[in-house]
């Protein structure tokens, strides 16, 4: 998932940078739209002059992990910072001015750029900036009380099928956030104070006014859209536990209570793929195994392949990729993409490794950075890297405030639609595969797919809806953990697998929680991508199931989608989604039509059992 998670853009930047702490200033002097103009304009130009700047820093630390480079990368990072914090502070003169529609707009998001603003008072300033980065080294140096790492305790949920080797896993992870606690709670107070300082209610409000629509009225949205998903989620969770309680017996999983949170295969619980050898269905067909014949198909079927013959395949690989986005009539990538990306792991050095997608100059210099393979996972990954980086370009003749998706979930959600067209029809048009396998294979794919997608729905909603709750009271510093484990069971149907008290604080085991970062473009991008896969598959004239569907080729599906991706964040994410959809309004039954197969599978498997929980 890109946080943007994959995608590397100045609107990132200038998010992150905006992301500080603010210093109110002290004097209230009259201000009139000519001035709140003239600061937009000062405003986009310092911010342009730095980033494509800071950009390549971020580049050259991603792809030469040094003492030095990291060193260079904390400078610039900290320009940036007190760049942002002096226009965040000058934004706040012009509340309550009546502005035009542009300048109003780019105030907002300077404003609404920050994640955790500190009051006017200089000493809670440096207080919230001690507090944030206490919280993220806890997190990141965390260890269970017998030394493993998180990546060492991950890998016994995914792979043990031992009940109690994975409580102690499970246990041993959420130690780590016991002392976050009172530091969360002074994180709060401040973060609250400084929202009241920008005008808003709470920091949580602040948080939800970023949508383009009133921050209750995005609540009931979020909920909206659970209500229509939820059927879906308690099928499969009925299953699920079903094939958990044949795996463990009834003392470990009660056919009539939540899953127990240390079986899914996820630390979090959020994702349960890792369990497919357990739920999965029995008999299905095994469809295609793509690995073999990408290995074959660009020529690294053999022992022994050399690092240049690697490179060379890779980038025949990104080169299909390529050609699907322009068979719907996208320009051909710039030579200075194939130049520039970085492909394969170097044998030299050290390099970030994790797959992002990069835009350098806010123009033409746009790159990918993986440590690629040839197998079906980097295939997919390949087509949504670069998903990222057409959007990137799309909008590079916008301000550098809307050099953005339309939302936050947006940009997940292109990059995830392209995925989704990686369908056996795809494969046996571009030459692949000779004939698309039969239906015998289709429960099995979608349920692999649900394992992951479906799943992580009511995790992606609840983990912001927990912070609403603190940063409005509703949930008090006595009972963080308590709501946290109430809505995990009401949303997830999800309990924690032994006794949790007060003296643990069970979310900051979760990464987004102490790093502050907000949590609901996740569950967005995962509603969106669908609601644009089947508008893309209705006018590519699919008529089979739309799971199948593929809308490679087709150029009024390309000319659509690049008219969306072109305003990047320049009007509000209604105006984007009717411009790709026709509709304004978000719509999750593109999920269920999707998974409606499986659907019907998973009422026939549970036909006799007490769902619910």
């Amino acid at each position: 998932m890109i946080t943007l998670k994959k995608a590397v853009s100045t609107a990132v930047l200038v998010g992150a940078l905006l992301g500080q702490p603010v210093i109110a200033d002290d004097h209230k002097q009259k201000v009139t739209a000519e001035d709140a103009a003239a600061f937009v304009a000062d405003a986009e130009k310092r911010l342009t002059e730095i980033a494509e700047y800071a950009a390549r820093i971020a580049w050259v630390n991603a792809n030469f992990v040094t003492h030095d480079t990291t060193a260079l990368n904390a400078q610039v990072g900290e320009e940036y910072t007190k760049l942002g914090v002096e226009l965040a502070n000058e934004a706040k003169k012009f509340n309550g001015l009546d502005l035009p529609y542009d300048v109003n707009r780019k105030i907002e998001m300077i404003k609404l750029g920050l994640t955790l603003p500190a009051p006017a008072d200089a000493e809670k300033t440096k207080q919230l900036a001690q507090i944030t980065s206490k919280l993220d080294s806890i997190y990141a140096k965390g260890k269970s009380p017998d030394g493993r790492s998180l990546g060492e305790l991950s890998q016994v949920l995914r792979e043990s099928r031992d009940a109690n080797e994975q409580l102690k896993a499970w246990t041993g992870w959420r130690e780590i956030s016991k002392e976050m606690r009172p530091l969360y709670k002074q994180m709060v107070d401040i973060a609250n104070e400084g929202s009241k300082e920008l005008g808003y209610a709470d920091t949580g409000t602040m948080w939800r006014s970023k949508y383009d629509m009133p921050a209750d009225g995005f609540a009931t949205e979020m909920d909206r859209l659970w209500g229509q998903v939820q059927p879906l989620y308690k099928a499969l969770h009925c299953h699920v536990r079903a094939e958990l309680n044949d795996q463990y017996g009834d003392e470990v999983v009660a056919m009539d209570k939540p899953i127990p949170a240390h079986l899914l295969g996820n630390m979090w619980a959020q994702q349960w793929g890792n369990i497919y050898d357990i739920a999965g269905p029995k008999n299905a067909g095994k469809g295609i195994d793509i690995d073999p014949i990408l290995r074959q198909h660009y020529g690294v079927d053999k022992e022994n392949v050399s690092h240049e013959e690697k490179e060379v395949a890779v980038k025949k690989m990104v080169k299909t990729a390529e050609n699907f986005f322009s068979s719907l009539g996208f320009a051909p990538l710039p030579e200075t993409f194939w130049e520039r990306s970085l492909f394969v792991k170097p044998r030299d050095r050290d390099v970030q490794c994790h797959a992002s997608a990069w835009d350098i100059d806010n123009e033409e210099d746009i790159r990918i950075k993986m440590c690629t393979e040839i197998n079906g996972e980097d295939f997919q990954t390949v087509h949504h890297e670069l998903g990222h980086n057409y959007y990137q370009r799309a909008y590079k003749d916008q301000s550098i405030f809307y050099k953005g998706s339309a939302n936050d979930g947006f940009h997940e959600a292109i990059g995830d639609t392209i995925s989704l067209s990686i369908t056996p029809k795809y494969l046996k048009q571009i030459g692949l595969i000779d004939e698309e396998p039969d239906a015998s294979a289709d429960i099995a794919l979608l349920m692999r797919s649900a394992l992951d997608k479906v799943a992580f729905l009511p995790f992606g909603l609840m983990v912001d809806q927990w912070r609403w709750k603190v940063f409005n009271g509703e949930i008090s510093p006595e009972e963080y953990n308590q709501g946290w484990w109430e809505l995990r069971e009401q949303y997830q149907g999800i309990e924690a697998p032994v006794a949790r008290t007060e003296d643990h604080f069970d979310p900051g085991a979760k990464y987004h929680i102490p790093g502050n970062t907000p949590y609901s473009r996740y569950f967005l991008a995962h509603i969106l991508q669908f609601q644009f896969y089947r508008e893309m598959c209705d006018m590519a004239g699919n008529e089979g199931p739309l799971h199948r569907c593929s809308f490679y080729g087709n150029k009024e599906v390309g000319d659509k989608l690049i008219k969306m991706l072109e305003m990047g964040s320049s009007r509000p994410w209604p105006d984007a989604l009717e411009a790709m959809t026709g509709s304004r309004e978000m719509d999750a039954t593109a999920v269920l039509e999707y998974y409606a197969p499986l659907k019907t599978w998973l009422d026939e498997q549970n036909e006799g059992r007490n769902c619910g929980w």
